[in-house]
């Protein structure tokens, strides 16, 4: 049976911390769905559109990797994908916490099953939330974005979006 996996989130934007989880699954999956979940009701940094667009480039070398978006439960995009993992990163101990209960949760309205994986001891401070007031506040994120993600931000903001 093929084994795939999901690896949720908003990714507003994608960080080098989430690149390094990515990578790191890549051995354990034969397949790796990035879904970018949307909420209507939110307001992004970034459009989904675009998010999708600049991590199908990032991982565009890599086959196992594919991009997809969402909208609603989680565990519902998993099971349109044929997904029986759901993957996420944990950084802290309340990361962990937080995590743990919607993997329980999840597990009893389905069988897929979530995989932790730790964030690399570099990457544990970044997160989109943090980026975000950095681009906001017209500082250089670059150190936490890939690099291919960057150019195309870079090119975003030139074109005053």
């Amino acid at each position: 049976m093929k084994r795939v996996a999901i690896f949720p989130g908003s990714f507003d934007p994608f960080t080098i911390g989430h690149e390094n989880i990515v990578q790191r699954a890549v051995g354990l999956f034969d397949e790796i769905i990035i879904g970018i979940g949307y909420n209507s009701n939110k307001q992004d940094f970034y459009p989904v559109d675009t998010r999708v667009e600049w991590v199908e480039y990032l991982f565009k070398d890599e086959p196992k990797v594919k991009v997809g978006k969402y909208e609603g439960l989680t565990v519902d995009f998993a099971k349109d994908c044929n997904a029986g993992y759901i993957l996420r990163g944990i950084r802290t101990a309340a990361d962990f916490e937080y995590e743990r209960a919607i993997a329980q949760v999840n597990k009893a309205m389905t069988a897929i099953e979530s995989v932790f994986l730790l964030t690399t001891p570099e990457h544990t401070p970044v997160n989109s939330s943090i980026v975000r007031d950095i681009i906001r506040h017209k500082g250089d994120p670059s150190k936490f974005i890939p690099e291919r993600i960057f150019e195309k931000m870079k090119n975003y903001n030139m074109q005053g979006k």
